[in-house]
């Protein structure tokens, strides 16, 4: 049977005519939320309209989550360099906010993409990066291709209870010679028996000391690099699988990070997510939520490093006046916060089109290249204004500055966003027909 969330309910429903309708129950009261459907049958999302009163409450909920039950411990959790997946994931389960954008009869709350955003945004409150990307590998990351192609046999089985928050999921996707490059992954996955045996290698695998399952992509075949790949769910109990060791980060501390190997591991095909050979464009799919996802999630942590940084220049005083008096600082603070906005705005853009059915390839891209580059900035900006202070980890400010580091080189690095971008805009070579040279 199903866990219902006791936090903040949403179902989904059918009104006249079999226009969407969605209902919500907070604070025990029953309500319709505004239509907007997944099939794009609904009114037009833009800036202004992407969040309404529901998506306020969802955060407010959420909110009050994080600074009851996790900012609380995350000193205690950097040091140790690891939070309690199973018990924060149990919590934001029994809440609902592992599932906002799942189907309701496997758990989720049924809503649109939109929400998952709210939540996205949301989580950028908790205080370090590491605990909203464990959650965004939960949420974008290792389920939306289940979510979509899974067997119903797959989803009760790994689905359901990660939305509950019973289990933790991590993504199998970067190897030693592959990160960005998802082309060339050399794992490979082959058939005997009616079982798939697994052997190879994952790197950078975020949740990996704590994750029950995996979703794993490998090589299935021995075609084209784009046809041969698939997605499997891979339990991490398995027989052959080797956590070979925790990796040193600069930041996300309290985020376990592995290096993982495969020797004849032995899992059934039924545990294959979709078609075979389609692996390659499901984790494709699944890379845009990623990217979104990671661009919301940034947002409170540039805001809040711009806000905490105007606060302690009006109480250090340099040359006997306060910093902020200095009007290069106040320009400073201001350009960084315009940037924040066009950023959500670009984002929010991008959300819209995605929740109408629309390919957001070139605009979550961008999305992520953006927040990348701008927390690179922001926090980097903001720390030297601390001075001295900075330079220690008794600040928030420090522990922004190494763990958003991780945006511009994580799922997908900004180099590998500039190459999307350029082929959509037509100016890479094999898009666009090279002048001979005239002799």
């Amino acid at each position: 049977m199903l866990r219902r969330p006791i936090r903040t309910i949403f179902a989904a429903g059918r009104g006249r005519g079999g226009r969407g309708r969605q209902l919500c129950w907070l604070n025990g009261h029953r309500r319709e939320l505004s239509t907007r459907q997944l099939n794009g049958d609904s009114v037009e999302i833009n800036v202004e309209t992407l969040f309404n009163e529901q998506h306020k409450q969802l955060r407010q909920s959420l909110n009050k989550l994080i600074q009851s039950e996790i900012n609380p411990h995350v000193e205690q959790w950097e040091k140790e360099q690891q939070f309690p997946a199973h018990e924060v994931f149990r919590k934001l389960g029994k809440a609902g906010f592992l599932g906002v954008n799942k189907p309701v009869e496997y758990g989720g709350l049924g809503l649109d993409f939109s929400y998952s955003v709210a939540v996205a945004e949301e989580l950028g409150n908790i205080n370090c990066g590491a605990i909203p990307m464990a959650v965004g590998v939960q949420l974008d990351m290792a389920t939306p291709a289940l979510t979509r192609f899974g067997s119903d046999k797959l989803k009760r089985e790994y689905l359901v209870p990660s939305i509950a928050g019973e289990m933790v999921a991590c993504l199998g996707v970067s190897e030693p010679s592959a990160g960005s490059d998802v082309a060339n992954i050399k794992t490979k996955a082959e058939k005997r028996n009616g079982d798939y045996i697994i052997n190879g290698s994952k790197l950078w695998i975020t949740n990996a000391f704590q994750a029950d399952w995996m979703c794993l992509l490998a090589n299935t075949g021995s075609g084209p690099n784009h046809s041969n790949k698939s997605l499997i769910v891979l339990p991490m109990k398995t027989p052959g699988v080797h956590l070979a060791r925790k990796i040193s980060k600069l930041g996300m501390h309290s985020s376990d990070t592995a290096e993982i190997f495969f020797e004849d591991v032995r899992v059934p095909q039924s545990h294959l997510i979709g078609e075979e050979g389609k692996g390659f464009v499901y984790q494709m799919l699944q890379f845009q939520e990623e990217r979104l996802f990671a661009a919301a999630s940034s947002l409170m942590p540039l805001e809040n490093c711009i806000r905490l940084t105007l606060e302690y220049a009006q109480q250090r005083f340099v040359f006997g006046r306060p910093l902020l008096d200095n009007q290069v600082v106040q320009f400073q603070l201001a350009e960084l916060q315009t940037e924040v906005e066009a950023l959500r705005s670009l984002l929010y853009r991008a959300v819209g089109k995605y929740v109408h059915g629309e390919d957001v390839t070139k605009l979550a891209s961008m999305c992520k290249l953006k927040a990348g580059r701008l927390s690179r900035e922001v926090t980097d900006s903001c720390l030297q204004y601390w001075g001295g202070m900075g330079y220690t980890n008794d600040v928030l400010v420090s522990r922004m500055y190494r763990d958003t580091r991780l945006i511009s080189i994580g799922g997908g690095a900004d180099e590998v966003m500039l190459s999307i971008i350029s082929k959509f805009m037509g100016s890479r070579p094999k898009n666009r027909e090279i002048p001979s040279k005239k002799h």
